[in-house]
């Protein structure tokens, strides 16, 4: 049998060949040599023309002619031995006629013989194919030297480079992955599709056109339980959101939102409960959040391009995120009620909405999600709304420690692999307080409201709602040991919603829409009023919640407009109001607590900066002239003057701390914290000296030199002064040094010898920040924009009236000649005898050119007289 199988050895080169060309196509694309033997294997069951192949004729032929005779003895054997009654068996019959073949001697020779025989002919044809690969590579060497004439600089492959032959997805390849991510081929196949898919350019997978029926098995693949699949499809969509551009990822993100969308729908998964919370150790959670996880990081990343893309492929994403995220669980659907929504896990994995944010920046994208919300998911606004009324509700029948109670082990180190219903609901309302703060800030996010909820007769306005972020302030505990400890983030409610009212407050439209309202101001002066009429009408107010409220305070009253409704009110042409105005009662607030006679927080460390937070809306308020003239009545500066002195008295007595003792770090920090409150209280003091009428009622303090000297210590630091502060301390400087007694305490002070030092240095040193990378343009202005501040802060220190207490009776030094680097330290030192003048031939020339000076110097006008010297006047 040997010598004749030998013998059709040209016969089985023919028949090889022949079958090799039929299936090159999907060998070919086989990733792996494991492919390939499985591609060969089920060539029958995926090929029509398998029983037409030469090579299998000659197999069947073979085996017939060998094993055809023991076969039918076997099955003549087989019925003979069968019990009489019994009904044959096919299945049954073949099976055992099968085994006895296999374990026959004539079916081992067999199997050797044809082994020997097609592994010979094998070795020829590879021997014989190397040869000729080497003769086809030599001819094409020829063939390109020919072509080429010249040399050639290219690098990059052509169509015939085996480079891009070796890395090209054609479509026969990409059916054959689609036909392996059918669920009913053996895992081994589709984990080896998957992995070729990975490893294949994502832009050829996705420019194919059977990438309909591929996406569609992906999703499909994506539900099995071995979590291998999973990973393998993220991994791909991960490279593709990383590496093609948005209408190859759309198509991907689409595909993966509705996916989930279907998944929260169905009843055959395993989605948590809010009885049972989020357990991130189950594995079909944690697959769950990766997905999530991956939406979310594409929902951040994507408006830093969509915009240069066609408009559709942006709503076409913001469609299936707000689609997905609004996904609620219907008893109709036969799914309980009580499973966790999408947008929970979109709350654990960004628990301040970022995605959001991002989304509502710009004009392009932020146009489209409004016009989605309002026409078709403004349930998700309407969720958010009563996320936070159920929060609020929660707050108001729960004690504070017990609410503490009730999220603190969110915040465990130990407990943060596994969320309960109570803190996943917590995540949410923060998730949910974030996206309604960004809608507020905008006036078509404003026009959503009012909203309808479900056990409530009234809808939610925005007024409603605005009141509801106030009262969150003083309900909800200071400090939650929440989510905070988890995030690394102040994720408090109190704070958040401080951050919120603060953005509102710095947009002119969006504060006297949202906050100028009697209602607002009206809840957030609440507490305040409460504390005015005894501490035990306010026992539950924190100091937290104080502080909150007068930073809010602050922010509104460092507006004109707010300033102007916290001093009259709503009704500003009104001569009645039914209540006081929220500056008589954030005024009256700070004086008795000032005076100590609000004794709610008595010994508490937090008590000088709530002090100081409200003294800091009082600032805002009498720095203008209006609001002085309104405070008058309350005395705010004796109040303010005497808790200085108080403060003083004993930061004076701190004894010095003994190296090694125990308690140098407690005095040390308490000598910083009384130093920081008495600055402070100078500081405030100072924004008196913003009009005349202040600047009077300083100067009957009898602390202005105390403050003047406070100011030329943070003048000789450069600081930068806060942006919302009414006054800097040019405006103070001018006041001050209007006035007899303020132009004598900035003499005592040593803030004249610090302008005329600073002066003198820029005139002679220049600016200390001038760059020296390239030359100096010649300069034309009248004077150089390194001393001009300093000039000009002189001149207005010395166009006052009182510029006697500081020239006054003061002798001109009369000298020879100065040192090199001999700075003046006084006025008249510095323009008394180094001031050079010039003599003109005429009095008219003369004052022409003092005019020209005098403009040059005080308006800073270009046509004036250009100095040739820095240390010189010329007239």
């Amino acid at each position: 049998m040997a010598r004749e199988c030998a013998g059709d050895e040209a016969r089985l080169q023919a028949m090889l060949r022949q079958l090799f060309r039929s299936v090159k196509e999907r060998i070919t694309g086989a990733p792996s040599l494991e492919c390939a033997e499985e591609v060969l294997l089920r060539l029958e069951e995926t090929d029509d023309g398998f029983h037409n192949y030469e090579f299998v004729k000659y197999l069947r032929q073979h085996i017939c002619s060998t094993l055809g005779p023991m076969i039918e003895e076997e099955m003549e054997k087989c019925a003979s031995e069968q019990r009489p009654g019994e009904e044959p068996g096919y299945d049954t019959l073949v099976q055992h006629v099968s085994r006895r073949i296999q374990d026959s001697r004539e079916y081992k020779d067999m199997l050797h013989s044809l082994k020997s025989v097609l592994a010979a002919t094998v070795e020829y044809m590879s021997s014989g194919l190397d040869a000729e690969e080497v003769r086809c590579l030599e001819r094409q060497k020829k063939a390109h030297r020919e072509r080429s004439g010249s040399y050639c600089t290219d690098n990059c492959s052509d169509s015939d480079s085996s480079f891009n032959q070796s890395y090209k997805f054609c479509p026969g390849k990409l059916q054959l992955i689609v036909d392996q991510l059918d669920p009913r081929q053996p895992k081994e196949v589709r984990y080896e599709a998957l992995q070729t898919l990975c490893s294949a350019p994502p832009s050829d997978v996705l420019n194919c056109e059977n990438w309909t029926t591929l996406c569609e098995r992906l999703m499909a693949t994506l539900s099995d339980p071995d979590p291998v699949f999973s990973d393998r499809i993220l991994k791909f969509s991960a490279q593709t959101f990383t590496l093609l551009p948005l209408h190859m990822t759309k198509e991907i993100y689409t595909s993966l939102a509705k996916y989930l969308e279907l998944y929260f729908l169905s009843r055959e998964n395993h989605i948590p409960t809010l009885a049972t919370g989020v357990d991130v150790t189950n594995p079909h959670v944690t697959r769950l959040l990766r997905k999530v996880r991956l939406l979310n990081e594409y929902q951040k990343e994507v408006p830093s391009f969509w915009i240069r893309h066609p408009e559709k492929y942006m709503e076409e994403i913001v469609a299936s995120t707000l689609s997905l995220l609004s996904v609620k669980h219907d008893p109709s659907r036969l799914v309980s009620p009580k499973n966790l929504d999408p947008i929970y896990f979109f709350a654990l994995v960004d628990t301040k909405a970022v995605w959001f944010k991002k989304w509502m920046h710009a004009h392009y994208s932020r146009t489209t999600v409004l016009k989605l919300l309002e026409k078709k998911y403004k349930s998700l606004v309407t969720a958010a709304v009563q996320q936070c009324v159920q929060y609020l509700e929660l707050c108001e029948t729960m004690k504070a420690d017990e609410l503490l109670g009730h999220t603190r082990h969110c915040g465990d180190k130990q407990k943060t692999l596994h969320y309960s219903g109570q803190e996943a609901q917590y995540v949410y309302f923060i998730h949910s307080l974030c996206l309604l703060g960004r809608l507020l800030i905008y006036t078509q996010g404003r026009k959503l409201f009012p909203v309808k909820l479900k056990n409530r007769k009234d809808s939610v306005s925005l007024t409603d709602l605005l009141v509801l972020f106030t009262q969150l302030i003083y309900y909800s505990p200071s400090c939650p040991k929440t989510t905070a400890d988890v995030y690394s983030e102040d994720c408090s409610p109190a704070h958040m919603v401080m951050e919120i009212l603060q953005i509102l407050c710095d947009q002119k439209e969006c504060a006297a829409e949202c906050l100028h309202s009697s209602a607002v101001i009206g809840t957030l002066l609440q507490p305040v009023h409460s504390l005015l009429k005894g501490p035990e009408a306010a026992p539950d107010c924190s100091e937290a919640a104080l502080i909150c409220t007068a930073e809010i305070l602050a922010r509104i009253a460092s507006a004109e407009e707010g300033l102007a409704f916290l001093l009259y009110g709503e009704n500003m042409n009104s001569s009645k109001e039914e209540s006081p105005p929220g500056a008589h009662i954030i005024a009256q607030f700070t004086k008795r607590l000032l005076d100590g006679e609000i004794s709610v927080f008595p010994g508490s460390a937090l008590r000088p900066a709530v002090q100081g937070a409200f003294v800091s809306v009082c600032c805002q308020m009498y720095g203008t002239c209006e609001g002085l003239q309104a405070l008058l009545p309350h005395n705010l500066q004796e109040s303010i003057a005497q808790a200085w002195r108080k403060t003083r008295l004993p930061s004076e007595r701190i004894p010095s701390p003994v190296p090694g003792s125990h308690s140098v770090s407690s005095v040390s920090q308490g000598h910083r914290n009384a130093m920081a409150w008495e600055e402070n209280l100078l500081d405030d003091l100072l924004n008196f000296a913003a009009t005349p009428k202040g600047l009077l009622l300083l100067q009957r303090t009898g602390v202005i030199n105390e403050c003047v000297t406070f100011m030329s210590n943070q003048y000789a630091k450069n600081l930068q002064v806060s942006r919302r502060k009414k006054a800097d301390y040019g405006v103070v400087l001018a006041q001050v040094a209007s006035t007899a007694v303020g132009a004598a305490a900035l003499r005592d002070s040593g803030f004249v010898s610090a302008l005329v030092a600073a002066l003198w240095s820029s005139l002679e040193c220049g600016g200390d920040d001038a760059r020296v990378t390239h030359p100096r343009a010649t300069p034309v202005d009248p004077i150089d924009r390194s001393c001009q501040k300093a000039f000009l802060a002189l001149v207005s220190l010395l166009s006052s009236p009182a510029v006697y207490e500081l020239l006054g009776l003061q002798e001109l030094p009369n000298r020879a000649e100065y040192s090199l680097r001999e700075v003046p330290t006084s006025v008249t030192n510095a323009l008394g005898s180094r001031l050079l003048l010039l003599p003109a031939e005429s009095t008219a020339l003369a004052e022409r050119r003092i005019s020209f000076c005098i403009q040059g110097f005080l308006f800073n006008k270009e046509e004036s007289l250009t100095l040739p010297n820095k240390n010189s006047l010329c007239f």
